[in-house]
């Protein structure tokens, strides 16, 4: 999951100098290599053994959060954000003193950075840092630093100074690539808030983004808001499965792996039972997108949402889905007689699949046909055998080796954070990223990627090296072992490195575009086409050994897992197409034709095919329709472009250093500065239509027999 610390945390309120935007052309070599350090050590051996924590540099000087001097206790948040808004008010009167020109475009890159530095690092420290006088101290710098992002949305003569140029055509043509399409996403995002337009308008535009963040806020903390009942109401067998609270059980999820089908039922229908003023929420949340919309002249909110992404707009997003559910609708009905005969075999008086099924029944057949116990194949991924898997793979496609560094006092947030210098072969130091890797209390159960510093050009001609975050939700090692990952868990720490390369190989002269600041169509593909690598046994063979034994892990192992990835794939990948579409829908056009509800009950039965049940609102726990409004179908549309690339340029060879180059020249080198069908079409030598893309999702459900024989020699 892509979490790029970006200033659109703050909604439209942001959007003018918002850092989730796409990165250019590679500056590479062109910038001075950075020396090697001697204190470096390796990766894999960093990993295998516990942190020594607070005994690291006792006596050492206290440097701060991530080096920065200020974050050594939590009053330097007010100190660094009053520093980035001073920074701030003397950039903006030298653009708005500056003629027209190139200079123009850096000095609004330098704008954008000095703010994104307070708020990228605030945005991940508040969700992330386990001591509360931190968290409250980066939210009260994320408030800040997003009160002086709107008064820039609303400022004119800065506008103003943007659109000199660029309406000025014989500069416009002066400029390179990159600076253009930079100017021009500037001027996008300050005119999807509204200040192109007269003065009450912009009022209108301002009060509908802070409506916007206020709805969506409200939204998301009721996506995941538990449900109760009175305890009598449920039968008495299975009420053990849930919390109790007196005279009441709360339900705070769906319970999808129960074994007993009346505990997943009883979680389906009683969190998905509607709340009022959850659905009062939605509905102004999505009545807001659209009026906003309107009036910065787009017909939806969906094509507002979808201009510069690979999709471009809306009418090309439902051809897709619409296509690729034709196309799937005969193996999901087989996958749904597959999960029926299950549940017959399980349940005979009552073999009806209902949506509270799937998940649980198709992991049963899963386990049944390939058993694959997750303990069987945990004693092979020991995290540090997983991280010299990587360091190899990087290294021998990318020229790119991770070493361990020690962190000064205070540069972490907690003893077990690890920080790796990412090096390449000719070029130097790239970058650096903090694994946030280990359970602990208060952290979010989430695995993502964090930009806490984008990388940019400066002007005495070094380069900001830029600086992520991976957090992962891994077990500690124990007395007897060291760290043991599961096979989802290996493959969501390939997933979450492929964003991290992006970071460190998205080189780019400014920080608005580089490295994952993309569109989101694009965004996953560098980490879903790492879950290819991650899958593939000519790459595990290279790291995967039993921590006590040494013994590498049997080739057959590798085919059942990939083999058991298939089981009801079909199935998975129509309830995304039914999500996507869902999405659409309600970002489309305006005033809906029928109840949210309603419109989820038709899209269900058309788009995944298992009967909606009466009485559930499924759309008042769709947190995506906030981070994703009118992009859910990302996800999918990346999983093709990835699977395209894989099998174009990696399939035969997944250490092809060749192939490597151009991976990162065509695609990962120019963040989101250059229009991303223009990298895809530059990796692939095509441009792919709606039916490649389409093509590609549903190849990838059939075994790859080639792959399959040759695993299996």
């Amino acid at each position: 999951m892509l979490c790029t610390g970006r200033l659109g945390g703050f909604g439209a309120r942001a959007a003018a100098l918002r850092p989730g935007r796409a990165g250019r052309g590679s500056l590479g070599a062109a910038v001075r290599a950075r020396r090697v350090s001697t204190s470096w050590s390796p990766v894999g051996a960093a990993f295998s053994v516990k942190p020594q924590g607070s005994r690291w540099d006792l006596f050492g000087e206290r440097r701060g959060l991530f080096g920065v001097p200020e974050l050594s206790a939590p009053e330097g948040f007010h100190i660094a954000q009053e520093k980035a808004l001073r920074k701030t008010e003397l950039l903006v009167e030298r653009v708005c003193s500056t003629p027209p020109g190139p200079q123009t475009v850096l000095i609004f890159d330098e704008l954008s950075d000095s703010l994104c530095r307070v708020a990228d690092l605030a945005d991940f420290v508040k969700i992330a840092h386990p001591e509360p006088a931190f968290r409250e101290a980066a939210e009260a710098a994320c408030r800040s630093i997003g009160t002086m992002v709107e008064k820039l949305n609303t400022n004119v003569e800065l506008y103003q100074s943007l659109q000199k140029l660029l309406t000025d055509k014989k500069l416009v043509d002066s400029l390179d690539p990159e600076t253009r399409r930079v100017a021009e996403l500037f001027m996008f995002d300050f005119e999807i808030s509204g200040i192109h337009l007269d003065k009450e308008k912009r009022k209108r535009a301002v009060d509908l983004n802070v409506k916007i963040l206020d709805l969506s806020s409200t939204f998301l903390m009721g996506t995941n808001f538990p449900n109760k009942i009175e305890k009598h109401l449920l039968p008495e067998h299975i009420r053990h499965n849930f919390i109790s609270a007196g005279d009441h059980i709360i339900i705070d999820g769906l319970h999808a792996e129960a074994p007993d089908d009346l505990v997943r039922e009883a979680a389906y229908k009683i969190f998905l039972y509607p709340n009022a003023a959850q659905l009062k929420c939605l509905e102004e949340l999505l009545s807001s997108r659209d009026l906003l919309a309107k009036l910065v002249g787009y017909s939806t909110f969906s094509h507002r949402a979808l201009q510069g992404t690979i999709a471009k707009n809306p009418e090309t997003v439902m051809q897709f889905l619409e296509k690729l559910s034709d196309k799937l609708s005969e193996r999901t009905l087989k996958d749904f007689e597959m999960i029926r005969g299950m549940k017959m075999k399980l349940n005979p008086q009552n073999s009806e699949v209902m949506p509270w099924d799937p998940p649980y029944y198709s992991g049963v057949i899963r386990a049944e046909r390939y058993n694959i116990e997750p303990s069987l194949y945990c004693p092979f991924f020991s995290l540090g055998a997983c991280m010299e898997g990587l360091n190899i793979l990087l290294n021998r496609l990318l020229g790119i080796s991770l070493y361990a560094e020690q962190p000064a006092k205070g540069e972490v947030w907690s003893e077990d954070v690890r920080k790796l210098a990412v090096v390449h072969e000719s070029e130097g130091l790239l970058g650096y990223i903090y694994c946030d890797f280990f359970q602990r209390a208060d952290k979010p159960h989430q695995d993502c990627h964090f930009t806490i510093r984008g990388g940019r050009l400066k002007e005495d001609g070094d380069y900001q090296l830029p600086v992520v975050v991976l957090m992962l939700n891994l077990p500690r090692s124990s007395k007897s072992s060291p760290t043991l990952l599961t096979p989802g868990m290996m493959e969501n720490l390939f997933h979450e490195m492929g964003h991290a390369m992006h970071s460190m190989l998205g080189r780019t002269r400014y920080q608005h575009v580089t490295g994952t600041r993309c569109p989101t169509d694009f965004a996953e593909v560098p980490s879903i086409l790492m879950e290819y690598f991650a899958n593939d046994y000519r790459v595990v063979n290279q790291f995967a050994r039993h921590y006590q034994t040494g013994q590498p892990l049997p080739k057959n192992m590798v085919s059942r897992l990939c083999e058991s990835k298939k089981v009801c794939a079909a199935a998975d990948m129509q309830l995304q197409v039914f999500y996507a579409t869902l999405d659409q829908i309600y970002h489309g056009k305006h005033p809906l034709r029928n109840s949210t509800t309603d419109i989820l009950k038709e899209t269900q039965e058309r788009f995944y095919g298992l009967p909606y049940v009466p009485n559930t609102a499924w759309q008042l726990r769709f947190s995506h329709l906030v981070g994703y409004g009118a992009k859910y179908y990302s996800y999918l549309m990346s999983r093709a472009v990835a699977c395209m690339v894989w099998k174009e340029c990696f399939l035969q060879d997944p250490f092809n250093r060749a192939a490597g180059e151009r991976y990162r020249r065509e695609m990962l080198a120019h963040g989101g500065g250059r229009e991303p069908m223009l990298m895809v079409e530059g990796m692939l030598q095509k441009c792919p239509s709606v039916d490649d893309f389409v093509s590609a999702l549903i190849s990838d459900l059939d075994l790859d027999f080639e792959t399959f024989l040759m695993d299996s020699k």
